[in-house]
């Protein structure tokens, strides 16, 4: 048996007016994800606990099938496993955002897509300051996505269950003043969020992007702090060996602590211009290694966050034709499959953030009978009585022989 699952983030949204009242799933064109839900069952699951943050650190391990009440310690660590950056029991890892505030408005979480380069210049400059204490580290990531490492000589937590910091993702177009770092350690990651905005504006690679017509970066966000997580291989877990296909540091990160075997494809971007047919094609090849293959795709979290109807429905289009008809085409030609599409939380054009709330999912292939549905879309989930509270709980439905 042959597992498949793709997951179109962020893609669960609200009826839009410009789409004449439906939802992004139900305007796009989607022929191969209707296919599925004729073929087999449509539902909806709970990825994102109410007490919990809505985001993709959990929605996705709950989505992989780990109940995020007992797995999940933060964001940052499990994009700190991705860099190959081991921590030790008592090492904090934070997430680190170059973005862009104006006037005190979150303009831009990821800085305008900060190039590579200018990105690394800013976060060396960063780490300069902190040369003389080393239980701090910065770690260069890809673009605005970067680490801070916290590794103290002792046992005494600089951070706690108290600390509070938000996704930059989450407030974009607000004022960021009531959303700064609170809790323990707090003072520790305002000072370097004050101290970045000095060095990034004395930084002329940085600076010259306003005269070009692009957003500089203008600070660092700290958020997403956790400590380093014990996660279940899933192999151990489920008996099949599994491979993921991601261009975001969060899904490599949770993949290699799961034991999978992380893929890289050229031209994938993590946002609307990646490769989606190259995606396509190393996943198909990915099965002849593995039993089971996730193909995640950023592009419609990222056109939801820059509230974009028609790059989400474009997106969505592009993922049904080049990368789950593809797949789905080859999984019925090989022998026994399954085929699973499920986002792994909303994120709503209206807001441009993440939300909480069920999300759909259909799925078919060798033993699920199917039900009466012929579209994947939210209204149709809603209406099934397949329905997950505890997200956690599909992909074992998924993978079980009583689908």
């Amino acid at each position: 048996m042959k597992y498949a699952l793709v997951i179109p983030d962020g893609v669960a949204d609200e009826p839009q007016e410009s789409l004449d009242g439906l939802t992004p799933l139900q305007a796009a064109t989607t022929p191969h994800m209707n296919a599925i839900a004729t073929a087999g069952l449509i539902g909806q699951a709970d990825n994102v606990p109410a007490d919990m943050p809505s985001g993709s650190d959990v929605g996705t391990m709950s989505l992989f099938g780990y109940d995020p009440h007992i797995y999940h310690t933060g964001r940052a660590p499990l994009e700190a496993a991705a860099q190959g950056i081991e921590l030790a029991e008592t090492d904090w890892a934070v997430r680190c955002n170059l973005v862009t505030i104006l006037d005190g408005v979150m303009k831009s979480f990821t800085a305008g897509q900060i190039p590579n380069d200018i990105a690394a210049e800013l976060i060396g400059l960063l780490d300069a300051e902190l040369a003389d204490d080393p239980a701090w580290k910065f770690h260069v990531g890809v673009s605005y996505r970067n680490l801070l490492l916290h590794r103290p000589a002792s046992t005494a937590a600089v951070f706690g269950s108290e600390t509070e910091t938000v996704p930059p993702h989450d407030i974009t177009d607000q004022l960021v003043a009531e959303f700064l770092p609170r809790g323990p350690g707090s003072e520790t990651l305002r000072k370097m969020m004050a101290r970045s905005e000095e060095l990034f504006a004395a930084c002329p690679p940085n600076t010259d992007r306003t005269q070009r017509g692009e957003l500089p970066a203008t600070s660092v966000w700290l958020w997403g702090e956790g400590k380093r997580p014990a996660l279940t291989p899933f192999a151990e877990r489920f008996g099949v060996t599994g491979a993921v296909i991601t261009a975001v540091d969060l899904l490599r990160g949770i993949g290699k602590l799961l034991g999978w075997r992380i893929i890289d494809v050229p031209g994938a971007t993590g946002f609307t211009d990646t490769d989606y047919a190259a995606k396509g094609r190393y996943a198909i090849d990915a099965l002849a290694d593995v039993d089971f293959i996730v193909v995640h795709v950023e592009a419609t979290d990222e056109a939801s966050h820059e509230g974009d109807v028609p790059a989400k429905v474009q997106a969505l289009e592009a993922i049904d034709r080049e990368i789950v008809g593809p797949l789905h085409a080859f999984l019925k030609k090989q022998g026994e499959y399954r085929l699973l599409v499920a986002p792994d939380h909303p994120t709503f054009l209206r807001t441009k953030t993440h939300s909480h709330g069920y999300v759909p999912f259909a799925m078919c292939g060798t033993g699920i009978e199917p039900d009466e549905a012929v579209t994947y879309d939210e209204p149709t989930a809603a209406a099934s009585s397949l329905t997950f509270d505890g997200g956690y709980e599909l992909i074992p439905f998924f993978l079980s022989d009583n689908s």
